[in-house]
């Protein structure tokens, strides 16, 4: 369950004597999310999302993350709306944490999308990088190619429970594609975690977009190819290139890929595919048995590793 953070009933008492959003009617932790702690709030008036932020989520970068969701409710993209204090404030600070309310959207995620749904989920990715192209706020990624090699450095062990010679595969892996890296790409602020569970709908209908704490500026493609990983490959580790086609599709119907964008694909995808590959190693390793949050199987995105590295070219993604 992803509360990591207990709220006691004064202080939240307390914060909505701040807000003009009604009476509190409950408050409940949601298992949804890995990073913050998070909380459906009903008051008498509407229901909301309460955030608390924790040591993962740098606070320095919470002003970017408040103002890049203003922009995108502005320019019509439906993702969670930071709502202000009575002083106009969106940051807060609760149980010790830095926190905020949100507007709620309605809908549910799906773990097994549709083509269909692929091919809105492709739209909104292009909606949303047109749509920031005059955001002037920047936010490096703490999480893109420069940081593989420490990060990779920083797992100091091969686990018991998984293939051996694990992390010298991978420092080749990670040398060689950051080699290869491109650096001739469109770049923009991207989304960076856009994975099933951050996209509501109300059956094929897209209603909103959620989770932007690893959202950046970076290659747009890069963003592309992170939904490919994440929404185009079933249970059983195949490739679905017909998710992949659609997905591509609705997003080229907003923002049309450029020829350097299409070659870049694969390396691309197979970059994307070890920052998850890493992040779900070091969390592999470092988190207690006794957590509450179960780490991911970093496995499942070296077997799309392995898919990535035989490709050669965009046809294998659909993109005639």
């Amino acid at each position: 369950m992803a509360v990591y953070t207990t709220i006691e009933d004064q202080e939240i008492i307390d914060l909505l004597d701040r807000y003009d959003i009604g009476q509190l009617l409950s408050l409940a932790g949601i298992a949804e999310g890995v990073e913050n702690s998070n909380f459906l709030l009903r008051t008498d008036q509407n229901n909301f999302i309460l955030t608390l932020y924790e040591k993962r989520t740098n606070e320095a970068d919470l002003p970017f993350f408040m103002g890049l969701k203003q922009h995108l409710s502005a320019a019509g993209v439906n993702c969670p709306l930071p709502i202000p204090d009575s002083g106009g404030n969106v940051l807060q600070r609760l149980a010790g944490r830095p926190g905020a309310i949100f507007s709620f959207l309605d809908g549910v995620s799906y773990r097994s999308p549709t083509a269909k749904q692929c091919e809105k989920l492709g739209k909104i990715l292009a909606e949303m990088h047109v749509k920031t192209a005059d955001f002037t706020q920047t936010r490096p990624n703490a999480l893109g190619p420069d940081s593989w090699q420490a990060l990779l450095a920083s797992i100091d062990r091969d686990p018991e429970d998984l293939p051996p010679q694990l992390r010298a595969q991978t420092k080749d892996l990670v040398s060689d594609i950051i080699d290869r890296w491109p650096d001739n790409l469109p770049i923009g602020t991207i989304h960076a975690d856009l994975f099933p569970n951050n996209v509501m709908f109300v059956g094929d209908e897209l209603t909103g977009v959620i989770d932007f704490y690893f959202a950046c500026t970076d290659i747009l493609a890069y963003d592309l190819s992170i939904c490919l990983n994440s929404w185009c490959f079933e249970k059983d580790g195949s490739f679905n290139i017909t998710k992949s086609a659609a997905l591509i599709a609705g997003y080229q119907s907003v923002r049309p890929l450029g020829a350097a964008e299409i070659e870049a694909l694969p390396i691309l995808c197979t970059g994307s595919a070890i920052r998850f590959f890493l992040t779900r190693l070091y969390d592999w390793i470092n988190t207690p048995k006794e957590a509450l949050v179960k780490p991911h199987d970093p496995m499942e995105y070296w077997g799309k590793i392995r898919f990535h590295s035989r490709v050669t070219g965009a046809s294998a993604y659909g993109l005639w």
